[in-house]
């Protein structure tokens, strides 16, 4: 994939080394340099993110102009931390983490710097091949409860009644989750604050496979920091772990939290027959 780096590569040196012909030819100019950055960036998604780490430092070292510089990676980290690609926000948070936060890089202002480092607190813990975070919540009977657990898998759902998406998830869950038959602790993590419409949601929310076990809990006081830890900046969010808790699926969808169970199964049921 650096074969592909290299041809890109004489084009930005070119590009930096051009003398200032105006605002509108300069917008020409990057405008092209986007287009060529949106074709490599397509060319490595197949890519692991430490190919995708490894091959966007490359590009950013090698440029000496600043303003081109600052240019590449700022549109680095805007592609991969507004990427539909499950995963690959991991590479954004590796752009901050290495040029931004250091200063090595000048971030557009001091409020995009901000809301990166805000992006990278609420991201970190919850990437790709990361142990799902451990917290303490409380079941409906204020009992302390640690989750997730290890031993099966989990599936973490973190909703409020008040949210419309969450409503609409909630009605399509079970139907979802009667598909496992491996199994799986479902945690329905309640994020508001009204106890009633909590126990009007927990009598609605009804799952007859018996080889999902469910958990309701909430943590009213936020003791747990759920809130960063699983990056609940808004609801619904949906996490899928392994049986050792490592996080399989992120910031999930319900089609791709089912494409997931789909592709457990056929794998829990291959191991079976062996």
């Amino acid at each position: 994939m650096r074969k592909l780096a290299s041809l890109l590569l004489p084009f930005i040196l070119l590009f930096a080394a051009a003398p200032a012909m105006g605002q509108q030819a300069d917008s020409l100019l990057f405008a092209k340099l986007d287009s060529m950055l949106t074709r490599y960036t397509a060319a490595i998604e197949p890519e692991s993110v430490d190919v995708k780490n490894a091959e966007c430092d490359f590009l950013i070292s090698s440029v000496h102009d600043s303003l081109t510089t600052q240019h590449v990676a700022l549109w680095l980290y805007d592609h991969y931390k507004e990427s539909q690609l499950m995963g690959e926000e991991a590479v954004a948070i590796h752009i901050y983490d290495d040029w931004f936060k250091p200063g090595t890089i000048a971030m557009r202002s001091r409020i995009d710097l901000f809301d990166a480092e805000l992006f990278a607190t609420f991201n970190r813990s919850t990437l790709l091949g990361e142990k799902a975070p451990v917290i303490d919540v409380y079941n409906p009977c204020g009992r302390k409860v640690r989750i997730p657990q290890e031993g099966s898998y989990s599936i973490l759902f973190f909703f409020d009644t008040s949210c419309g998406k969450c409503k609409l998830t909630a009605q399509m869950l079970p139907q979802v989750l009667e598909k496992i038959t491996f199994p799986t602790k479902f945690y329905a993590v309640y994020c508001g604050q009204d106890k009633k419409e909590w126990r009007r949601f927990r009598q609605g929310f009804k799952v007859r496979n018996r080889k999902v076990g469910v958990v309701h809990a909430w943590d009213p006081e936020v003791k747990s920091d759920y809130l960063r830890l699983y990056g609940v900046m808004s609801t619904p969010r949906l996490y899928f772990a392994d049986t050792d808790g490592e996080i399989l699926g992120r910031r999930l969808e319900i089609e791709s939290l089912d494409e997931i169970i789909h592709y457990i199964c056929d794998y829990y049921g291959q191991t079976q027959k062996q």
